[in-house]
C-alpha cells in the first residue's frame, strides 16, 4: 500500500448507516428486523492516526465493527499480516478487534512502534481502518552544556537561547526564576515562538543570576529544567574603576553613554521569509526587533486586509495569529517594526496548501436485485488529490471481477445489481499532505415481505376526524401494499381513501360506519404476507349544559353547571380554570361532578371561569365570566385604626433570642391583621426605631432573634384594614453579650481609578452588626487566573481601600472579611472586580459607509478585539463631519458631529446629512477611561436632492403690461440646479384665481422681465428651482400692474367732486341719526312706526338681520334708505354687483380695485370689501373709502 494512504472508517451505527441509505429501498427501524437482516462489517470506532502512546502504560489500539453475521477480525503490522497468538504481550479483546499491548508486565513500548491496519470481515465484505501509526511519547533530558554568563551594555539587545531536547510531542517552553515564578514579559521582554527569551533592550533591571528555561512534556507530565543563565547588564554610570581598568579602549564597553538606536529585527532575520500552512491550520507569524525605544510592531497585508473576525494579535502583537486559514489568506504578510529613530521590516510570503478534504463522501448502497446505484467520491485539496477505490480491501484493478460494477474516475456505477454484488468499498484521496479513505458498502437484499405493526392492532378515533391505519412493512424488492376491508372484503380505492407510501391507511372524514377489521396485504415476487388492524369509532364529547354569566353579590354563592355527553366507553375528566389557571387553593371552590360552586364570593373572585372535559380521544371546554359586585348597603359601623398594645413582657432571655408577649388593644370595630414589632439599639443609634418582624393578628407571644452587642427594647404596633395603631410603649431594656460577626460588608466592588491601581469599597456593617466592640475589616486580593497568593491588610472601620501598581485593566478576586476584638467573621464569598481602564490601544478596522439616500447612510466597522480595548466596553463612537458641498465647491468649518452606539454594535446609521456634500468620518471605540485612536478618515458623498425655495423672489419696474421678476438662488442646492419653473395667473375682485401659466427658466438666470400682462390686474407669482432629482419648494409673491393713465385721471375729477363730497358727509349723518334713534327705541323696547310698515311690506333685500349675528335688524325703511339699499348693502361674497347702481363708483374702476395715488387721485376700493390688499410697487397705505365706511354700519 502507498505511503501515507489508509482506510478512513464511517463511524455510524448500524441504525444510522441504514437511515442514510441513498437508494429507493428504505429500511425501517425496526430493532428485531435490523437483527434479521444481513449487513457488510461497517467499523464504528477506531485509534487515531497518529498515535502516541505513554511508554509506561499498557497500549490500546482500538478496532469495533458491526456486520450481520458478526465480523472477524485481523490485522497488518508495517504492511504484513500481524500474528497475534505469536506474541506473549498481545491479546485481542473478544468480541471486538481491539489490541492490548501489555507493557507493564515487561513490554518495551518501543518494540511495538510501527504502521498497524485493522481488518473486519464477514460473509457480505471487508472493511478497514485508517492506518494507525503507533509511537511512544519521549521526553529526553537537556544536554549538559556551559553556559558563559551574559555581560550586555544597558541598551543592547540580547537573545538566551532555550534549545530544548526533541521530544514527542514537542514540549511546551516558559521561562521562570529560581522560586518558580514566571518572568514578567512586556513589548521590551518577550518569549518567541522557538523558546528563546528576547531582549530588544536591556535596563540595569534585567540582571540577574536564574533566568531558567523549562521544558513541559504534557503526554508524560513531566518537566525539564535548563541550567540557569546569568545576565549582567552595565550601566555606564554605575562603572567603578575595577571593571573599567580591565577593559581597553577599544572595547565595546567603552565610556560611551547609552544612546537610542532604529530598530532592527532579531528574528526572522533578512527582509524576506516563506511560510507555508495546511488549509484548517492556525498560521502563527513572528517579527521581534531591537531597538532602543522598544520598538512597536504593527503588521498589514500587501494588497488586501487582514481577515476579520480571524486575526488576534499575540506576544505584543509581535505575533500575528490567524485561525482556520484557507487558500484565500495565502499572500505576503509584512511586519513593521518602528521607534522614534526609524523603523524596519520584514516580508513573509505566506503559502496555504491544504490535505484533502471531502466535497462528496461515499455513503452506504442499499439495493434490491436488479437495481441500480452509484458510489461517489469527491474531495479537494491542495494540489489536487488522487482518487483510488478499493474493493474488500483489496485495490479494484486486483479485485475479483463484477460484471455489475463500472469504475468512472471518482464514481462506480452499479447495474443490474446481484446478491453476490455485496461488498465494501473503500475511496481512497491522497497528495502530499495526507489522505482521507472512508468505508462504503453496498448491501443487495432479496427478502419477501414482512409486515412490522403489530397483529389485530387497535385504533380508536373520534367520528368526523381522520384516522390512520399504520402498515410498516419491508421486502426486497419493495412490496406493494392492498387495502381490505373485512375479511372478505373488496380492494379498497377512491376518494374517500388515501394511500401513503410507507403503507399507511387514511380515511379523512371516519364515520361510524368506518369501523371494522381492516386488512393489509404486501407482496413481491418472493412473497405475500397480511395483517388485520381494528378501527373503532367513538362519539365526541359534547357539552350540552355549559356555565353561563353570572353577577353575584359579594359575600353570596355562586355555582357553574358543566353537563357534558359523551361515548360510553370513554371515561371523561373535568378540569375547572379560572383566568386560565389553577382554581386557588381555597375550601372556598367545590368541585362537584357536573358543577363549580363558590361559596362566600369575595371581590378576588370576579373572573372567567372555565370547564375542560378530556377523553383520551378530545376534548371540549366552556367559559364563563363572574362578576362580583358590592352587597346592599348595611348600617352605618364607626370603623377606626386600633388602639395600641400595651403591657409588654420580655422572658426566656438567651444570648441570641428572646420572648416578648403583649396585651392587644381596641380592635375598633375592625379585626386586627397583624402585629408590628420594632426595635432600638439604645448602645449603637438610640432614639431610632427599627423593623423587626411581624406575626398574624390572633398571636400575642413571639420569639425574636436577637445579635450580639445590641442594647435592645422593643414596641407592638397593631395593624387593621383602617389602619395602624399608636406604637405601644417600650419594653425593658436587654444587652446581648458581645460576639464574632455574623456577616461580612456587603456591595462589594473593586473598581481601578486610575490605569495603575485597583479601589476596592465596601458598604460597612451598621452598628448592631459589629457583634461587638473594635470592628475591623480585612481586605485580601489577588489577580485572577494567575496562580497567586492572597495578599491582605487590615483596614479600620472605613470603606475603602485602594490597591496601587496593578497592571491595566486585569480581574481581581477580592474579598473583605468583618473583625472585632472577639475575632473574624464567616469567610465571605469573592467577587470579581477590574483594575483601572487606560483608553484603548487600537482603532476600530474595515471602516464602510454605504449611502442610502441623500440624507442617510448606514456606516459599518469590525470590532476591536477585547484586550486591547483595555477597559469596559462601552460602545463605539462615529465623528462625522460636512467637508464641502459638491455644487458650492467651498470648503467652510462645520462643527463635527458625533453619534455613538451602545455594546458590541458594529453598525449605524448617520441621518439628517444634506444632500450632495462631500463627508467624512471616523470611528472610536470607547470604554470607562475614554475614547481610543481614531479610524482612518472615511471620505463618502451624498447624491442630489430636491433644492430649498429660492432664496427671495423681488417684483420691481411695474408697467401697464409688464412686472421686473428678480429672484435670488436657493440657500441649499442640493445639487446641481437644472432650471427654474415661474408659475403666475391674475387674481380677479372676488379673490378667485385665473388659469395657471408655467415659464421654464434656465438655471443661470436671475431675473425676467414679463410681458403682455393685463394693466391694472393683481397677479400672484410661484417660483421654484429644480434639480435632476425633482423641484424644491416654492416661494410665492404677488405684485399688480398699474392702471391707464385715463382712467386714473378721471378717477381724480369725481374724487374730487364738491356734490361727492356733500352726497358722503349727509349718507354718514343720516346713518349715525338712524344709529341713535335705534337704540333709543330698543331701550325702551318697543318698536317705532317705520318698523311696523316695514314688516307690512318687506323687502327681501333690506330683510333685518338677527341680532346673534351681530348686526342690527329693527330700524330700516323701504322710502327713506334707497340710496342705503343700492350702494352699501352687499352679498355674501362682499362684493358689489354692478347692476346694483347705475352710478356705482366701481363703474369708474372698471371692475379693479381702484386706489388714491399719492397726489390725492382715486385708489380706493369701491366693492364693498373690509380687507385692504396689501401694497405693491407705488401703492401706498389709505384711508378706508366711503363705500367701506358705509358698509361698516350695515
Amino acid at each position: 500500500m502507498m505511503k501515507k494512504k489508509s482506510i478512513y472508517a464511517s463511524r455510524a451505527s448500524l441504525v444510522l448507516i441504514l437511515c442514510q441509505v441513498i437508494s429507493a429501498l428504505d429500511v425501517p427501524l425496526d430493532s428485531k428486523l435490523l437483527e434479521e437482516l444481513l449487513q457488510p462489517p461497517t467499523i464504528t470506532q477506531q485509534s487515531p492516526k497518529d498515535y502516541i502512546v505513554d511508554p509506561r502504560e499498557n497500549i490500546v489500539i482500538q478496532c469495533e465493527a458491526k456486520g450481520k453475521p458478526p465480523p472477524s477480525f485481523s490485522w497488518t503490522r508495517n504492511g504484513t499480516h500481524f500474528d497475534i497468538d505469536k506474541d506473549a504481550q498481545v491479546t485481542m479483546k473478544p468480541n471486538s478487534g481491539t489490541l492490548v499491548v501489555n507493557i507493564m508486565n515487561g513490554g518495551k513500548a518501543e518494540a511495538y512502534e510501527g504502521v498497524y491496519q485493522c481488518t473486519a470481515r464477514n460473509e457480505r465484505g471487508a472493511a478497514i481502518s485508517n492506518n494507525i501509526v503507533i509511537r511512544p511519547s519521549r521526553s529526553p533530558l537537556w544536554t549538559k552544556e556551559k553556559l558563559e554568563p551574559n555581560q550586555v551594555r544597558e541598551g543592547d539587545s540580547l537573545v538566551l537561547h532555550c534549545r530544548p531536547p526533541v521530544g514527542l510531542p514537542p514540549p511546551i517552553i516558559f521561562w521562570m526564576d529560581n522560586a518558580f515564578q514566571r518572568l514578567p514579559q512586556s513589548e521590551r521582554v518577550s518569549q518567541g515562538l522557538n523558546g528563546d527569551l528576547y531582549f530588544s533592550n536591556v535596563q540595569p533591571e534585567d540582571t540577574r543570576e536564574d533566568y531558567i528555561c523549562y521544558a513541559r512534556f504534557n503526554h508524560t507530565q513531566t518537566i525539564q529544567q535548563k541550567q540557569p543563565i546569568s545576565v549582567k547588564v552595565f550601566s555606564m554610570d554605575s562603572l567603578n574603576d575595577t571593571i573599567a581598568a580591565n577593559l581597553s579602549d577599544t572595547d565595546i564597553y567603552g565610556a560611551k553613554p547609552v544612546t537610542e538606536r532604529p530598530p532592527v529585527l532579531l528574528t526572522p532575520t533578512g527582509s524576506t521569509s516563506t511560510k507555508v500552512e495546511l488549509r484548517g491550520n492556525v498560521l502563527l507569524l513572528e517579527c521581534i526587533a531591537a531597538g532602543l525605544p522598544t520598538p512597536v510592531i504593527r503588521w498589514i497585508k500587501e494588497g488586501g486586509e487582514l481577515p476579520a473576525n480571524r486575526t488576534f494579535f499575540e506576544n505584543f502583537k509581535k505575533t500575528l495569529k490567524i485561525i482556520d486559514v484557507s487558500e484565500a489568506d495565502s499572500g505576503n504578510y509584512k511586519c513593521i517594526a518602528r521607534n522614534t529613530l526609524g523603523s524596519a521590516h520584514h516580508v513573509i510570503s505566506v503559502t496555504v496548501k491544504a490535505a484533502p478534504y471531502w466535497i462528496t463522501a461515499p455513503r452506504n448502497l442499499v439495493l434490491s436485485p436488479g437495481e441500480h446505484g452509484t458510489l461517489i467520491c469527491r474531495a479537494n485539496g491542495n494540489p489536487k488529490p488522487n482518487i483510488s477505490w478499493l474493493a474488500n480491501g483489496v485495490p479494484i484493478a486486483i479485485a475479483p471481477e463484477d460484471p455489475s460494477r463500472k469504475v468512472d474516475g471518482d464514481t462506480i456505477i452499479f447495474s443490474h445489481v446481484q446478491e453476490r454484488s455485496s461488498a465494501v468499498y473503500q475511496c481512497n484521496a491522497s497528495n502530499e499532505y495526507g489522505y482521507l479513505l472512508a468505508n462504503a458498502f453496498v448491501n443487495v437484499l432479496a427478502e419477501p415481505p414482512r409486515i412490522l405493526t403489530p397483529v389485530n392492532k387497535l385504533y380508536q378515533v373520534i367520528a368526523d376526524s381522520p384516522a390512520l391505519l399504520d402498515c410498516a412493512y419491508f421486502g426486497s424488492p419493495k412490496p406493494e401494499i392492498e387495502w381490505f376491508k373485512g375479511v372478505k372484503g373488496s380492494i379498497l380505492r377512491g376518494n374517500e381513501y388515501v394511500f401513503h407510501d410507507n403503507g399507511t391507511l387514511e380515511i379523512p372524514v371516519a364515520q361510524k360506519d368506518s369501523a371494522g377489521t381492516y386488512t393489509c396485504v404486501a407482496r413481491n415476487e418472493l412473497g405475500k404476507t397480511q395483517n388485520e388492524v381494528q378501527l373503532e369509532v367513538k362519539d365526541p364529547t359534547m357539552i350540552i349544559k355549559q356555565p353561563e354569566y353570572q353577577v353575584i353579590q359579594r359575600y353570596g354563592q355562586v355555582s357553574f353547571e358543566c353537563i357534558i355527553k359523551h361515548d360510553s366507553t370513554l371515561l371523561p375528566t373535568i378540569i375547572w380554570l379560572k383566568d386560565n389557571d389553577e382554581l386557588p387553593d381555597d375550601e372556598r371552590f367545590l368541585v362537584g361532578k357536573d358543577n363549580l360552586t363558590i361559596m362566600n364570593v369575595t371581590d378576588k373572585d370576579d373572573g372567567t371561569y372555565t370547564c375542560i372535559v378530556n377523553t383520551t380521544l378530545d376534548s371540549v371546554s366552556a367559559s364563563a365570566v363572574l362578576t362580583v359586585v358590592a352587597a346592599p348597603p348595611t348600617p352605618a359601623i364607626i370603623y377606626a385604626r386600633p388602639n395600641p398594645p400595651f403591657d409588654l413582657e420580655l422572658t426566656g432571655q438567651l444570648e441570641r433570642s428572646i420572648e416578648l408577649s403583649w396585651i392587644p388593644g381596641d380592635e375598633n370595630n375592625s379585626p386586627i391583621i397583624s402585629f408590628v414589632i420594632e426595635y432600638e439599639d439604645g448602645l449603637h443609634e438610640p432614639g431610632v426605631w427599627h423593623y423587626q418582624t411581624e406575626v398574624p393578628g390572633s398571636q400575642t407571644t413571639v420569639q425574636l432573634k436577637l445579635s450580639p452587642y445590641v442594647n435592645y427594647s422593643f414596641r407592638v404596633i397593631a395593624v387593621n384594614e383602617i389602619g395602624r395603631s399608636q406604637p405601644s410603649e417600650p419594653s425593658e431594656q436587654y444587652l446581648t453579650k458581645s460576639a464574632n460577626p455574623d456577616e461580612n460588608p456587603s456591595n462589594v466592588q473593586g473598581i481601578g481609578s486610575e490605569p495603575d491601581n485597583l479601589v476596592i469599597t465596601w458598604e460597612s456593617l451598621k452598628g448592631f452588626q459589629s457583634n461587638g466592640p473594635g470592628l475591623q475589616y480585612k481586605v485580601s486580593w489577588r489577580q485572577k487566573d494567575v496562580d497567586d497568593e492572597w495578599t491582605s491588610v487590615i483596614v479600620a472601620n472605613v470603606s475603602k481601600y485602594i490597591v496601587s501598581g496593578t497592571p491595566t485593566f486585569v480581574p481581581y478576586e477580592i474579598k473583605v472579611q468583618a473583625l472585632n476584638d472577639l475575632g473574624y467573621a464567616p469567610e465571605p464569598s469573592e467577587v470579581i472586580g477590574h483594575s483601572g481602564e487606560d483608553l484603548p490601544m487600537v482603532a476600530p478596522g474595515n471602516v464602510q459607509v454605504y449611502v442610502i439616500n441623500s440624507t442617510l447612510a448606514k456606516v459599518h466597522w469590525d470590532p476591536v478585539p477585547l484586550k486591547t480595548v483595555r477597559g469596559h466596553l462601552q460602545g463605539y463612537k462615529v465623528y462625522y463631519w460636512k467637508v464641502q458641498s459638491l455644487s458650492r465647491r467651498s470648503r467652510r468649518h462645520v462643527e463635527k458631529k458625533i453619534l455613538t452606539f451602545r455594546g458590541n454594535k458594529t453598525f449605524g446609521m448617520l441621518p439628517g446629512l444634506e444632500p450632495y456634500s462631500s463627508y467624512k468620518l471616523n470611528v472610536r471605540v470607547v470604554n470607562g477611561k475614554g475614547e481610543g485612536p481614531a479610524s482612518p478618515d472615511k471620505v463618502f458623498k451624498t447624491p442630489e436632492g430636491v433644492p430649498s425655495s429660492p432664496s427671495f423672489l423681488k417684483i420691481t419696474n411695474p408697467t401697464l403690461d409688464s412686472l421686473t421678476l428678480e429672484w435670488g438662488s436657493p440657500t441649499h442646492p442640493n445639487g446641481v440646479l437644472t432650471s427654474y419653473v415661474l408659475k403666475f395667473q391674475p387674481i380677479n375682485n372676488t379673490h378667485e384665481l385665473g388659469p395657471l401659466v408655467e415659464i421654464r427658466i434656465p438655471a443661470n438666470e436671475s431675473s425676467l422681465i414679463l410681458k403682455n400682462l393685463n394693466y391694472s390686474t393683481r397677479y400672484k407669482f410661484y417660483i421654484n428651482a429644480q434639480t435632476s432629482v425633482g423641484s424644491g419648494s416654492q416661494i410665492t409673491e404677488e405684485a399688480v400692474t398699474i392702471m391707464d393713465e385715463a382712467m386714473a385721471s378721471r378717477q381724480v375729477d369725481i374724487a374730487t367732486q364738491g356734490w361727492f363730497i356733500g352726497l358722503m358727509c349727509a349718507v354718514a349723518l343720516l346713518i349715525l341719526i338712524l344709529l341713535i334713534v335705534c337704540f333709543i327705541r330698543r331701550n325702551k323696547g318697543g318698536k317705532y312706526p317705520v318698523k311696523e310698515k316695514e314688516d307690512a311690506h318687506a323687502d327681501p333685500e333690506i330683510q333685518p338681520m338677527k341680532e346673534d349675528d351681530g348686526t342690527f335688524g329693527e330700524y330700516s325703511d323701504a322710502e327713506d334708505h334707497k340710496p342705503l339699499k343700492k350702494g352699501s348693502r352687499t352679498p355674501s361674497d362682499r362684493t358689489v354687483k354692478k347692476e346694483d347702481s347705475d352710478d356705482s363708483l366701481v363703474d369708474y374702476g372698471e371692475g379693479v380695485n381702484g386706489q388714491f395715488n399719492e397726489d390725492g387721485s382715486f385708489i380706493g376700493q369701491y366693492s364693498g370689501k373690509k380687507e385692504k390688499e396689501p401694497a405693491e410697487g407705488n401703492e401706498s397705505s389709505e384711508a378706508p373709502s366711503p363705500v367701506n365706511a358705509m358698509n361698516s354700519f350695515v
